[in-house]
């Protein structure tokens, strides 16, 4: 039994059913209780009253006063009293002389003698109309007791109407049997009153245990706090409820407290938060500018019951996706190169092969010479002209690409890139003079001339300079502006990015650019990078 009580009050149900039956049992036994014994004492004051109003009426019969006056020779009080006993519902009616002798009874044999009970004092003597309880003939009961006055104002005896004291407990038992039915149907009443606010409380909570909410609550804390993005979620009055460390770092706030409760607009302003509540569009991947820092941002409403009862927004810095974005085009730059350099030799090896089966081991000799020594060459000027691997590699493939293209690329043999400042963002430099390159590369296999292009470095001065040039058909004057814009190309759909992430990481670094016409034909694109950032 000691096992099986605390199982069976394990669960929240039970136990919220265990603590309003607890509240709501004693306060309806306590209440029954006092109002049963209230009963008893008011229905004994109303019966008290009662036998007092029949006697008051009896003293005042003419009839009664002139009976007694002449001593009632003929019995008529006692077929009176009888009449007016059956009338009334009262146990007795005993009318009494001055002397307390009974003129009346609903005992015929117990006429002519004496009143019994002690209390007929207050009346005969005081003449004070009142209520007693007695023990008479009958046993136990309540009185009703008044004198009886002759009109000289003497007093000439006493009326008693009682009702006995079994009787009145029967009344009694009676209301209090119908108080404890009624308590009854408030204590069932209550028990089920108990069963529906748990059952209504636990579907609320999805039938969860305080235990398993308290488990939930950190869990969720801890995945929000894991998250590398800015988690922060609004009520329906837009204001925080929810906020992870990465979202203060990111907003630049020390303590949770500086964030929690406040109005969304006033911690993300520009997220738009309190539209989606109104039934706005949410936002996905979208740019969102807070103080000098650049976000991307998403939002999405939290939905209740078919309801929308707050939002969330996951945010985090753009210049983490951007470092992203480089990595990867430095990856997709590298995976370019190994996979011409294996198209380029693989044609080679063919040929080589070819020559040595045929008999030409002489040629295949002179082939391999000259491929060695302009790799080579370009190897040993790279190493000495842009000492810095990660610049180095990058025109290594682009080599590799235009050999693949059969393209005739080269690198000005004055060119030199050695003064390159540390704090210079290698992969935007490489955004840019990589996507000018490959739309070079285009421009020259385009053209009407020999495909070539050719690039010029130097780090002379106060900036980085850099030339590409093509042998293309050149860029139209009009049209100098537009190319930089998103989406704008004249080579079809899916282009028309290159020259955009260009003018982006220019703006980044602060560089400038210029297009004029090339010696080889096309078109000479001029970026300037200055090596000290400004900060103005």
């Amino acid at each position: 039994m000691r096992q099986l009580l605390p199982q069976l009050f394990s669960s929240l149900q039970s136990r919220m059913i265990l603590l309003v039956c607890l509240l709501v049992l004693p306060l309806t036994l306590i209440t029954g209780g006092l109002h049963t014994l209230m009963i008893g004492a008011v229905l004994e004051d109303e019966i008290g009253k009662r036998a007092l109003q029949s006697a008051r009426v009896i003293a005042q019969l003419p009839q009664v006063k002139e009976q007694l006056s002449t001593g009632d020779p003929q019995g008529i009080l006692q077929s009176l009293a009888e009449e007016l006993r059956l009338e009334t519902g009262a146990e007795f009616i005993v009318i009494g002389n001055r002397d307390g002798i009974r003129f009346s009874h609903p005992l015929p044999d117990r006429l002519g003698k004496e009143m019994v009970g002690g209390d007929n004092e207050r009346a005969l003597v005081l003449g004070e109309f009142y209520v007693s309880r007695a023990i008479g003939t009958l046993g136990p009961s309540i009185r009703g007791k008044a004198p009886v006055v002759a009109q000289s104002g003497e007093i000439i005896g006493i009326v008693s109407v009682g009702y006995l004291l079994d009787d009145v407990e029967q009344v009694v038992l009676k209301q209090r049997l119908r108080a404890a039915s009624l308590i009854g149907l408030l204590l069932l009443l209550g028990i089920i009153g108990a069963i529906t606010i748990a059952r209504r409380f636990k579907k609320a909570i999805f039938d969860l245990e305080p235990e398993q909410i308290a488990h939930l609550f950190t869990e969720r804390d801890t995945i929000i706090q894991s998250i590398r993005e800015g988690i922060v979620a609004i009520d329906r009055d837009a204001r925080v409820t929810v906020v992870n460390q990465q979202a203060l770092e990111i907003l630049g706030k020390k303590d949770k407290q500086d964030v929690l409760q406040r109005h969304i607009r006033d911690v993300l302003p520009g997220a738009k938060l309190s539209k989606i509540l109104d039934g706005g569009e949410q936002r996905i991947d979208q740019e969102l500018i807070v103080g000098n820092r650049a976000l991307i941002i998403n939002t999405v409403p939290m939905i209740e019951q078919g309801v929308i009862c707050g939002a969330v927004a996951s945010f985090r810095s753009k210049d983490e996706i951007d470092t992203l974005a480089r990595q990867l085009s430095q990856v997709k730059e590298y995976s370019q190169m190994l996979r011409a350099q294996t198209h380029e030799y693989s044609n080679k090896l063919h040929t080589i092969a070819g020559l040595i089966q045929i008999g030409h081991a002489q040629q295949a000799l002179e082939l391999i010479s000259h491929e060695s020594a302009g790799y080579q060459g370009l190897i040993a000027f790279l190493a000495r002209a842009v000492p810095h691997p990660i610049l180095a590699a990058f025109l290594i493939g682009k080599y590799n690409h235009a050999k693949e293209l059969h393209i005739d690329f080269f690198i000005d043999p004055e060119s030199q890139l050695i003064d390159v400042p540390p704090s210079l963002s290698r992969e935007k430099t490489i955004t840019v003079i990589g996507n000018l390159i490959d739309n070079a590369f285009d421009a020259a296999l385009n053209g009407n001339r020999p495909p070539q292009v050719k690039l010029t470095m130097t780090d002379i001065g106060n900036d980085l300079v850099f030339e590409i040039e093509d042998s293309g058909s050149g860029i139209v004057a009009d049209l100098s502006e537009k190319i930089f814009v998103q989406g704008y190309t004249t080579k079809g759909s899916d282009r028309g990015q290159g020259l955009h992430l260009v003018n982006l990481a220019l703006t980044d670094l602060n560089g400038q650019i210029t297009i004029s016409d090339s010696e080889l034909g096309g078109a000479m694109f001029s970026v300037f990078i200055p090596k000290a950032k400004d900060t103005h």
